[in-house]
């Protein structure tokens, strides 16, 4: 993924009031697995699963974000803190709320690979989730991906009908951590390059850490 380094006012929302609702995509709970490289899953909850759920109290997951969760260690560690991280149902929602939902997952959708008539696999997690909170007016959406965060910043363009959602990024998160001193930084650096300097053409297109921390930190002084 091509890391975008532009001012976010939602990430610096975020840092001013970590205990906003924060829905999350699928990618930030799966273990990464990339180049037959993989991720070990404890050190991947030590250094990023456990804190985000301690940095911000009101995390949440769709349904059917919570269905993807194939891999077992991933589920556990849900189901585990479910106490922690509510589950958007769309149950919850009146009928009214139905109707506008079903609304917005057709203008979502068109723009994914996901089908409702075949309500295929593909793309079919970040698609509802959108659209239900799109409903509940809950603001922000996190992701590690460039097709769902495209779904929110081209919003008017796209007609996707989420002009007033806005999208936090995986390394925003990651520097998040690490401008609080959550995680050390030499180890939120590994997870780093796992997920955005790992291949050549990553190498060629995004900052390396130290680069990324220099320009983050431009971009956000004022930050304390």
């Amino acid at each position: 993924m091509k890391i975008n380094l532009k001012y976010n006012s939602s990430l610096v929302s975020i840092f001013e009031n970590p205990n906003q609702i924060i829905t999350l995509d699928a990618n930030f709970l799966i273990c990464p697995n990339r180049k037959n490289l993989n991720f070990d899953f404890e050190v991947f909850k030590s250094i990023w699963l456990s804190p985000i759920l301690e940095s911000f109290s009101n995390l949440a997951i769709h349904e059917s974000v919570y269905d993807e969760l194939v891999d077992i260690k991933s589920k556990s560690f849900v189901d585990n803190n479910r106490h922690r991280i509510r589950i958007h149902k769309d149950s919850s929602l009146n009928s009214v709320e139905k109707i506008l939902r079903n609304t917005i997952e057709a203008r979502i959708a068109i723009n994914t690979k996901y089908v409702i008539e075949e309500d295929n696999k593909d793309d079919r997690g970040e698609v509802k989730s959108l659209a239900h909170i799109a409903v509940k007016n809950y603001i922000y959406f996190a992701s590690n991906d460039y097709n769902a965060i495209n779904l929110i910043e081209n919003a008017e363009e796209w007609n996707t009908g989420l002009d007033d959602m806005r999208a936090i990024k995986m390394y925003e998160i990651i520097y998040y951590l690490y401008k609080n001193n959550i995680v050390n930084g030499k180890t939120l650096r590994l997870l780093y390059k796992y997920q955005y300097h790992l291949t050549e053409r990553e190498k060629s297109i995004n900052p390396n850490w130290g680069e990324f921390i220099t320009k983050m930190d431009k971009l956000y002084e004022g930050i304390k």
